[in-house]
């Protein structure tokens, strides 16, 4: 716990006699945290899921016993700094928590936070003692930058603002790379911009914003492809008054259907497929402003004016109703565009002196002012849950008044990207405190989700949590002052944590645990308006839910921000690399707080195991079903189940909350009209939703999924083409061309020339020697392959003719050549071993050294880097710049990348003779550490604890892993590799 003393510091920011008194409440004077835990080494090896490479192996770091395998492996790859090998490269979590929180400590004590050298110690114990045991983790570009010769850039969120000139269009490009080379996300809105309708003053007609967006889409998706720390992420908001609202609504629909054209013809139009590069408007989120005025209309049924940019006269009159059609009618085929709630969003706005809020950072968490930037904390709310399943409240308070203590110090040393977002976010001090594991948490106490008991906890809990930083942000004003725009927005400040306040006293509560933690947040709220009428606050807003993508795994959390639970039934990871299914460990503990024997608990248990689900396990009452209802599987949670708890939590955050809402398949346009107006009927700020398959671009799962969409379209066609009230100029999406048409495709064969280009190559494998004879097209692409192995007439060379003479005609039929390299390439089989090829050191076949050599001779970079294949020339560049010291590093805002990417072979070709002696074996632990000590192999082989699991299941639509290629899972409106970590978006 802290209390403050005294009033301010002096303005040369040196400590003076005032400054925080320090509490502890987890830690003891004169014993570091360090002490009081048993280290143990560990050697993390991770590997490429799709060939078994090795994408990175750092041997000999050191963790707490208690972290998982999963969360150690994470945090070495991801956080560890320094070149791999060398003495300057992190080796223990010691390392890398005190690299953080000494800077912190040391800029704490500079800027007069503290009332002692006591107090700044107990500081530096209580937030390491954290940090160790899991309970919270600060976003990560504070594991990358701070502490190292790098730009101590602590912010993951940002908005950017754009103006109707070309020096400023120009310059959203510029800024919007540079955050995405720091390995942020950046989101802007785009209302600003003439329309397309709207003359220039030369007299021609303006382009339109969504003309500009091609230009950003291709500069994203180019630094995308050759981002080391994550993909590009960007949010493009416009307000729904803008006269090219409807050509920005249809933009990714409209796309959508160019794929399904182009995959009909032929084209490779998968995720990740050589043609879908062509696509436009695919590495943005989209969103629509919507303002009270309009969604009024869209109820009330009437008109709604599309206004002019400059002098803001009505340029067209629409029917609401027809619009909001479309949009839905966008969103059911291809998840674009989410909603943004305008009015609901700067009515709670902190500083409307300053500025309106129009825009969010990618996922949709952080809305404040144009040109700011906030840093992310998130708490692990299953630290929280004492023994007997009630809500440690005090702990909780003790944890957040300290960490936004912490946040906010980093403002003090952080760098910016930008001159004006370094103004604007020191004047303004945007901070954003959140929680993950939420729904472990709800149901490991045998709340439902999707209950009026669950929503309470939540809502009480998330109230406690801005209450309490809401408090400490004004304390902090009494002792180094208020943030700089407070004066101007003393008012509205006020208003808004009285809103607040508000909120809270009308919460309902259901039994006596929500009604405690909900007086203690009332509290904390009374003490909030107390000392911010006396001091103000230091902090603009102070509180959002984030995806808590990487983070989340780092902390060994079972469920990511506000989510509930994915499925029931896990992957477990083991040493050695195999894998077993398991049951959440959060289910025996929700079937022990409903009170079930042990027996009846491992009956239950094993059935779940078995089935995947709940329904008929034996012994288990139908009415305790709702507690393991999850996102998706035999009873996945409804789409409004999931809006209604995000409207419980709502009204106690500054910001917003990322999460998108997942929608059945079979899920109707109208389905969505529901969704989306339910949002704004809630008092939500922002709204996403996904309807399974609605991407052609991504995999279906299986033939049931794939039948699914198939009869939505269907449907969703008969409902386009049924008769309707008439409506606006809106010319709504043309729903019925998404129905796809039964169209018999027959291949033709391409024969090759009588004279074409060939090479023949000769290798070794394993000791046996062939011949690999290509042949191609004169305009290039590969369309014969003759294999000669051993003497003519024998088994084994008819063999290999029949094969050649199969691929050839199949590559001259139009099958793509990667995908028989992706078929091919890890076969084993005998002959294997050691080639006389120096890109491929080592194959685990003939077929896979040969199609190895054919996509490192026909495939592009690109390709062969998805498929995890690369020359020896490109894995020595891929590890001299991703290896490179970070004193190296000379980039402003370039945040060092994590090393994880190495190319497929990295570690064959970097010690390839190694990899084939008997004394040094090759790691294969399919992402799991090897060399673990006893204590260790005993822990992986029970049920895994939070955070050691792969999901089983995932949604059906979701991306594959950029760096590994696994298959991610949803973290808020963004995706996180359980795997190695990465994320879509900001975490």
């Amino acid at each position: 716990m802290t209390e403050s003393r005294g009033t301010k510091a002096g303005r040369s920011g040196a400590r003076t006699a005032t400054g925080l008194k320090i509490r502890r409440s987890r830690t003891t004077a004169g014993v570091h945290p360090y002490d009081e835990v048993t280290w143990e080494t560990r050697d993390v090896v991770m590997t490429n899921w799709r060939d078994g490479s090795v994408n990175f192996e750092q041997r000999g770091v050191e963790f707490p016993d208690f972290w998982s395998v999963n969360a150690s492996n994470i945090v070495t790859s991801k956080y560890f700094r320094g070149a791999p090998g060398t003495p300057a490269r992190e080796s223990s979590l010691r390392q890398l928590i005190d690299r953080v929180v000494l800077t912190y400590v040391a800029a704490g004590r500079e800027h007069g936070y503290f009332a002692s050298d006591a107090d700044a110690e107990a500081f530096e114990h209580e937030l390491t003692w954290m940090l160790l045991h899991q309970v919270f983790s600060f976003n990560s570009p504070v594991w990358f930058n701070v502490g190292t010769p790098a730009p101590q850039q602590v912010s993951a969120c940002f908005i950017l603002s754009v103006d109707d000139t070309m020096e400023s269009i120009l310059n959203w490009y510029r800024e919007e790379g540079l955050i995405f080379k720091g390995g942020s996300g950046a989101g802007l809105n785009l209302s600003r911009i003439r329309s397309s309708k709207e003359l220039l003053s030369s007299g021609g007609t303006a382009s339109g914003p969504v003309s500009f967006m091609r230009g950003a889409d291709a500069s994203a998706g180019t630094i995308k492809s050759g981002g080391a720390t994550r993909r590009a992420a960007k949010m493009v908001v416009l307000d729904v008054d803008h006269p090219d609202i409807v050509e920005f609504v249809e933009t990714k629909s409209r796309e959508e259907e160019k794929i399904r054209a182009l995959r009909d013809a032929g084209f490779d139009m998968d995720l990740g497929g050589r043609d879908i590069a062509s696509v436009q408007y695919q590495n943005a989120n989209n969103s629509v402003r919507v303002t009270d005025e309009f969604m009024t209309a869209v109820v009330d049924g009437t008109g709604f004016d599309l206004r002019a940019r400059l002098d803001g006269r009505a340029i067209e009159t629409i029917d609401a109703k027809g619009l909001f059609r479309t949009i839905a009618e966008a969103a059911w085929a291809c998840a674009d565009p989410g909603i943004q709630y305008d009015g609901t969003i700067n009515d709670w706005h902190t500083c409307p002196e300053s500025g309106r809020i129009s825009a969010s950072n990618p996922c949709s968490e952080y809305v404040h002012l144009d040109n700011s930037s906030c840093n992310l904390a998130s708490l692990n709310l299953l630290k929280f849950l004492r023994p007997d399943r009630t809500f440690d409240a005090d702990a909780f308070v003790a944890a957040v008044e300290l960490i936004i203590t912490a946040m906010d110090i980093s403002i003090c040393f952080a760098d910016f990207p930008t001159p004006e977002i370094t103004r604007i976010t020191r004047a303004y001090r945007q901070l954003g405190i959140g929680y993950a594991n939420l729904g472990a948490l709800l149901m490991a106490s045998a709340r439902a989700y999707d209950s009026d008991g669950g929503r309470a906890l939540a809502a009480a809990i998330t109230s406690l949590m801005s209450g309490t930083a809401y408090r400490r942000s004004a304390e902090l004003a009494g002792i180094v002052g208020a943030y700089e725009g407070f004066a101007r927005n003393a008012d509205a400040h006020r208003r808004v944590v009285r809103k607040h306040a508000a909120a809270n006293d009308e919460v309902r509560t259901v039994d006596a645990e929500d009604a405690r933690v909900l007086a203690a947040a009332s509290k904390e709220w009374s003490k909030a308006q107390a000392v911010g009428e006396k001091h103000g606050w230091r902090n603009a807003q102070v509180s959002l839910l984030a995806p808590t993508g990487t983070i989340g795994l780092a902390m060994d959390c079972d469920t990511t921000g506000i989510e509930p639970d994915l499925a029931l039934v896990k992957m477990k990871k083991l040493v050695g690399g195999a894998s077993m299914k398991i049951v959440n460990q959060t289910v025996p503990a929700a079937l022990r707080a409903l009170g079930y024997p042990e027996e009846t608990m491992e009956a239950i248990v094993e059935y779940i195991a078995e089935h995947g689900h709940v329904i008929d396990a034996p012994g288990l009452r139908p009415e305790h079903y709702e507690v393991f209802d999850c996102a998706i599987g035999e009873r996945a949670i409804s789409p409004m189940g999931h809006v209604r708890m995000m409207a419980a939590v709502q009204p106690f955050l500054s910001g917003a909350i990322s999460k998108t809402v997942n929608m059945p398949a079979t899920a109707t346009v109208e389905d969505v009209e529901e969704i989306y107006l339910a949002g704004w009927q809630l008092g939500l700020k922002a709204l996403a939703i996904y309807r399974d398959n609605c991407k052609v671009g991504q995999p279906l799962t299986d033939v049931r999924g794939a039948k699914q969409a198939a009869d939505a379209r269907a449907a969703a066609a008969a409902s386009a083409s049924a008769p309707s009230a008439p409506s606006a100029p809106v010319a709504p999406v043309a729903v019925a061309a998404l129905a796809e048409v039964e169209v018999e495709y027959r291949p033709v064969r391409r024969r090759l020339p009588k004279t074409r280009p060939s090479q023949t190559v000769s290798f070794t494998v394993g000791g046996a020697e062939g011949y690999l004879t290509a042949g191609s097209y004169p305009d290039d692409g590969l369309g014969e392959v003759f294999i000669k192995m051993s003497k003519q007439g024998s088994t084994l060379a008819g063999v290999m003719d029949a094969f050649a003479i199969a691929i050839s005609i199949g590559l001259q039929y139009g099958v793509p050549l990667e995908a028989y390299v992706s078929k091919f390439i890890n076969m084993r089989f005998e002959p294997a071993g050691m080639t006389d090829d120096p890109d491929v050191r080592i194959a685990q076949s003939i077929m896979d050294y040969l199609f190895r050599r054919l996509a490192l001779d026909y495939l592009d970079a690109d390709h062969r880097a998805e498929l995890g294949i690369s020359s020896a020339a490109e894995r020595t560049r891929a590890v001299a710049s991703q290896y490179a010291s970070p004193a190296d590093t000379t980039a402003a805002v370039d945040v060092p990348a994590a090393p994880v990417s190495a190319p497929a072979e990295e570690a064959a070709a970097a010690g390839g003779e190694r990899s084939a002696s008997p004394a040094a074996p090759a790691p294969r632990s399919n992402g799991v550490a090897v060399g673990l000590g006893p204590a260790q192999v005993a822990r992986e082989l029970r049920l895994a604890p939070p955070g050691e699991t792969l999901v089983a299941q995932t949604v059906v639509d979701a991306p594959l892993c950029f760096t590994c290629g696994v298959t991610m899972r949803p973290a808020g409106s963004c995706y996180v590799c359980e795997q190695c970590g990465s994320t879509s978006g900001c975490s």
